[in-house]
């Protein structure tokens, strides 16, 4: 049974390792650049396909050549891209991430045409079809706020559709009508930021408190090197992380997505899911990119022998 990813679709440009930004013209040597298919939609995508899952996405890209490499790097994966819209005249959505010797990421981002889908640009028997439905980046997306589209979450899930959800911005306006979206979907993913600001809580587990009162089953608070908080109904656990040698958290928190929404459609409870979301994120962490170090399930499970 499928899988669709929905929402935020980006070319990442990444060079590792970078400690300073050159003045002038100077040149700095790196020992790695790569492209990637990225973005809470594409990157998780990608990492689903790895996991043993059909994929298919859904969003908005442009008709230029950032958009020609991010459907073909999709496809080259296995994600199904026929439902990408293309918008003409737009850019696709890009960021060029200079990673440091410890392995953060601050980035230069252009949101390009993730800003206009809309309900419209998604297939909606498509969504139906599908086990499992992950929206990526709802608080930049927002025109996917749409009461049609949570009238569609609403039926899908009622008849046995997992729908979970992640963010991607740290902006507190774009966070908080991303909070409409909380009744419509089974689990939320949001970073510790994400959920403070969310919140306006200055505590993570009164966020997570907070969170799971608008209506979902579960919120799953990703903590960086710290692990993951999970809020359900029976109460708080903690997840601990895994320790490996990090090289770039770029698309760890869209690993522990793929990871997490993957132990779900096998069966698992939401504590063993949550830890297959963090072996799933460990392995990202040990290369370049969004999908560096995840190859398959097998191999990712083993990480928690």
């Amino acid at each position: 049974m499928t899988v669709a990813t929905v929402g935020v679709h980006i070319v990442d440009i990444l060079a590792r390792p970078v400690d300073h930004i050159p003045e002038g013209q100077d040149t700095v040597l790196v020992d790695q650049i790569r492209l990637t298919a990225a973005g809470a939609a594409a990157g998780t995508a990608v990492d689903l396909v790895k996991l043993g899952n059909p994929v298919v996405t859904m969003g908005a890209v442009g008709d230029d050549e950032l958009g020609d490499f991010l459907l073909a790097v999709l496809t080259r994966h296995g994600v199904d891209v026929s439902r990408l819209v293309r918008r003409a005249g737009e850019q696709t959505a890009a960021s060029i991430l200079p990673i440091r010797p410890d392995g953060g990421r601050p980035s230069f981002h252009v949101p390009g045409a993730n800003l206009s889908v809309t309900y419209a640009d998604l297939d909606a028997d498509a969504l139906r079809a599908a086990r499992g439905i992950h929206l990526g980046g709802m608080d930049v997306t927002f025109g996917l706020g749409d009461p049609s589209f949570f009238a569609l979450l609403d039926a899908v899930r009622a008849n046995g559709t997992v729908v979970t959800m992640d963010l991607l911005s740290e902006m507190p306006d774009l966070l908080g009508m991303a909070r409409a979206f909380l009744p419509h979907v089974d689990y939320v993913l949001p970073n510790e930021s994400q959920a403070l600001l969310m919140t306006g809580c200055s505590d993570v587990r009164e966020a997570a408190r907070a969170l799971l009162a608008d209506g979902p089953r579960g919120v799953i608070v990703t903590l960086g090197a710290s692990g993951s908080l999970v809020a359900t109904k029976d109460g708080l656990e903690e997840v601990p992380a895994l320790k490996v040698d990090v090289s770039d958290t770029t698309g760890c928190g869209d690993a522990y997505c793929a990871g997490f929404l993957t132990g779900l459609l096998h069966g698992q409870d939401v504590p063993v899911a949550a830890r297959w979301g963090t072996a799933a994120a460990a392995r990202v962490a040990t290369g370049l990119g969004s999908d560096a170090g995840l190859t398959d399930l097998d191999s990712t499970l083993r990480m928690l022998a």
